[in-house]
């Protein structure tokens, strides 16, 4: 991906030299839905790290290797592009305007309204603050030990993230948190897979918005980074048998397939899981 002409975004929180910095507070309602969604990111529970104690801060300041420096870098400039991005498709789509998130970089642990989080988690959205979550030492995790290669395999994992505020900015988080209040377990990871799907959708809307700057490559790059991090792949990784039921992002092909349908169409409307008979 081309970003060296791209400015980088301003809606940057750079936490990283404060380990486990950064707001405690109770989790709840649609915190908990998308922080318990992240975790089979990775194949990792993270309940234990959202009951974790007040954090301890680093008395010395910490120095950045250039790798997490170009890592930090690539991530602002990554957003700067999907907030290029969404704010013209909102208005031309939709007829309103988009407000941005902000992209907290942290190494090692952080705090946010959802709940305690580390590079275990994975990267995840809080729509509590609005507030996306990034460990940049989790691209290193992504190439390394998920498989998922290149530089745009990172940008969609971004990408994603910042969709998830595209649902929450269209009023689709607080919708499937109330319908997942009232529904059995099941039921639940079912509703949360139609939403990781869309997000999925959308960040390939961005992705076919940013086609000017893609290299040769990056597509497929994206579209296995998707099966990467399917729940199938990711529980068979982990020596289980996979378990539908208990899937709360989709399998390996629902998630290239909808980040496919996303980059062919283009259009927000057309990454309805939710109206989907089959995904």
């Amino acid at each position: 991906m081309r970003l060296r002409g791209v400015k980088r975004s301003g809606n940057v929180e750079d936490r990283r030299r404060s380990r486990g910095g950064g707001a405690k507070a109770g989790i709840g309602g649609v915190g908990l839905l998308v922080v318990l969604a992240i975790g089979y990111f990775t194949g990792i529970d993270v309940t234990p790290l959202l009951e974790q104690a007040a954090p301890q801060q680093s008395s010395a300041p910490r120095e950045f290797s250039p790798q997490e420096e170009q890592a930090a870098a690539f991530a602002s400039r990554v957003l700067a592009t999907t907030e290029t991005v969404w704010g013209n498709v909102f208005p031309e789509q939709l007829g309103v305007e988009y407000a941005p998130p902000v992209l907290v970089l942290y190494s090692g642990v952080t705090q946010s309204p959802c709940g305690g989080a580390s590079g275990a988690t994975g990267p995840f959205y809080c729509p509590a603050d609005a507030k996306a979550y990034l460990d940049t030492e989790f691209f290193a995790t992504l190439e390394q030990e998920l498989g998922a290669r290149g530089d745009f395999a990172a940008a969609y994992v971004i990408a994603h993230e910042v969709a998830h505020h595209v649902q929450n900015e269209l009023g689709i988080l607080g919708q499937v948190n109330e319908h997942r209040q009232a529904a059995s377990d099941t039921q639940a990871n079912a509703l949360t897979v139609r939403l990781e799907l869309q997000a999925d959708c959308l960040s390939g809307v961005w992705a076919r918005e940013v086609d000017g700057l893609l290299d040769p490559g990056d597509i497929d790059e994206a579209l296995n980074a998707a099966r990467r991090i399917g729940d199938d792949y990711l529980q068979k990784r982990a020596g289980r048998v996979p378990q539908p039921h208990t899937f709360t992002h989709g399998t390996s092909k629902q998630r290239s397939d909808w980040f496919a349908r996303g980059y062919q169409s283009g259009q927000i409307r057309d990454c309805d899981t939710f109206g989907a008979r089959s995904l």
